[in-house]
């Protein structure tokens, strides 16, 4: 059966808005601006242009009624004048005519551009004039010597139908600024109204768009969430299985190491038994050939030539077991295999190899991966090295042994080892195999630390 397939959690689906959402979106949102802009300035220009006419209609107001109150100020100096006689009296008179005169321009420059009020004012400067006139005619008469004439002048009801229709002009004119005034005080009124409700609208318009922006991050918030949770998932799923192969491959590397180890140890024991007894059994024949009798002395050499090679071939048969299996590491144990090794490695070497072992609790799989980092580490520094002096320990270190090969050497890049070279790689495995860790501590120049920390049997 073909194994099943886990599962791929599936990836969350963004929905994405139109193309035409987000422009048309800023495009409304100016719009809006604009229009808010628009209206807000337009109010507040309404409301200035009232408030500006406002004023100038109450000044002008103001100067109509100083016309009747300088009218009042010229009878009043002329009958002081009349009563006294005395010249004083006549510069109040004199100070209320040129009153007269700047209300009169001051309502004239007011109404220029208003053909009716400026009508109103016309007629109430011919009013006031006639006033004045009738006020000067009888100041003259008085100057002239001509009592009888300005006390019967004064007698009659002239001067007051005058200052009659004077106050009427000047109520008409008055009446129709304060009707003038009312409409613009609504203008006024319906321009505050309007930005109000404006106003109004706005702050509403923007708690609308405060809880769309709210319900839409919202929105985002939950999606992102979401995705985030999905995409945790997804990571744990990877995670485990990355971890599921990542046993399964140590588990296969370390069945690789063992099944390896054990041919090799088969080999080994092939080699030792078949011809071992092979080699023996001939060195037994050769010692009886020496036993024969007469036998010629070429023969002789020629026998001990045959033994020369013999003992050659057994030589390299002990060499080739021992690299296959070495068989003190059995016999003696992990330490004195070590120190073994350690010697052999300083003589071939021909510089000081210094070791530090401690005993230790290894299973023999364990003690075997130890044996051959040692070995692996020490023929690299033979091989590229060229090292002065050589460090070899092996201690315990709270509930963990850790091993360690130095050198004072050339060193190397860990990361540049070219293609094809697969003894850092095979250590690893082997360490990795049985839950360890190895590192390698490297650099041109500085010479190497390969060191590797596995857990104690």
């Amino acid at each position: 059966m073909t194994p099943a397939t886990p599962s791929t959690p599936r990836r969350p689906v963004l929905r994405r808005a139109g193309p035409w959402r987000t422009p048309l979106a800023i495009a409304l949102a100016l719009l809006l601006g604009i229009g808010m802009l628009a209206g807000t300035e337009l109010t507040y220009r309404r409301a200035l242009d009232s408030l500006v006419s406002l004023g100038g209609r109450d000044s002008a107001r103001n100067a109509a009624q100083t016309v009747v109150r300088s009218l009042l100020d010229m009878e009043s100096a002329q009958r002081g004048y009349l009563l006294t006689g005395r010249p004083q009296y006549l510069e109040p008179y004199k100070a209320a005519g040129q009153e007269l005169d700047n209300a009169v321009r001051r309502l004239r420059e007011h109404h220029r551009n208003d053909p009716e009020l400026l009508a109103l004012v016309e007629r109430l400067n011919e009013r006031a004039l006639e006033k004045v006139s009738e006020i000067a005619e009888t100041v003259g008469l008085f100057d002239a010597g001509a009592h009888g004439s300005w006390q019967g002048l004064m007698m009659t009801d002239i001067g007051r139908e005058k200052m009659e229709a004077v106050r009427r002009a000047t109520d008409v004119l008055i009446g129709t600024e304060e009707r003038r005034i009312a409409g613009e005080r609504a203008a006024v009124y319906r321009t505050l109204e309007i930005g109000r409700w404006t106003v109004h609208a706005l702050a509403l318009l923007s708690l609308l768009a405060y809880a769309f922006f709210l319900r839409k991050n919202s929105a985002l918030q939950r999606s992102q969430v979401r995705h985030a949770e999905q995409l945790q998932t997804e990571r744990d799923s990877l995670e485990h299985q990355v971890g599921q192969r990542t046993t399964a491959l140590r588990q296969l590397a370390g069945h690789v190491v063992r099944t390896r180890e054990n041919e090799r140890a088969h080999v080994a024991r092939e080699l030792h038994d078949e011809m071992g007894g092979l080699l023996t059994a001939m060195k037994l024949e050769i010692a009886r050939l020496r036993r024969v009798p007469d036998l010629p002395a070429t023969g002789l050499e020629r026998i001990d030539g045959i033994e020369d090679r013999l003992n050659e071939g057994i030589a390299v048969k002990r060499r080739i077991v021992e690299n296959l299996r070495p068989s003190a590491l059995d016999q003696l144990g992990l330490l004195p295999a070590l120190e073994g090794l350690c010697d052999d490695a300083a003589a071939g070497l021909g510089v000081p190899v210094h070791a530090r072992l401690q005993p230790v609790a290894l299973t023999a799989d364990a003690e075997l991966t130890v044996y051959r980092l040692v070995q692996e580490s020490l023929t690299n520094v033979r091989k590229y090295a060229q090292a002065r002096e050589v460090w070899v320990s092996v201690i315990p270190e709270g509930g963990r042994v850790q091993v360690a090969v130095q050198d004072d050497g050339q060193g190397f890049d860990p990361d540049a080892v070219p293609p094809g070279h697969h003894g850092l790689l095979g250590m690893r495995v082997r360490v990795e195999s049985h839950g360890g860790e190895l590192s390698i501590d490297s650099s041109p120049g500085r010479g190497t630390r390969v060191e590797a920390v596995l857990p104690t049997a």
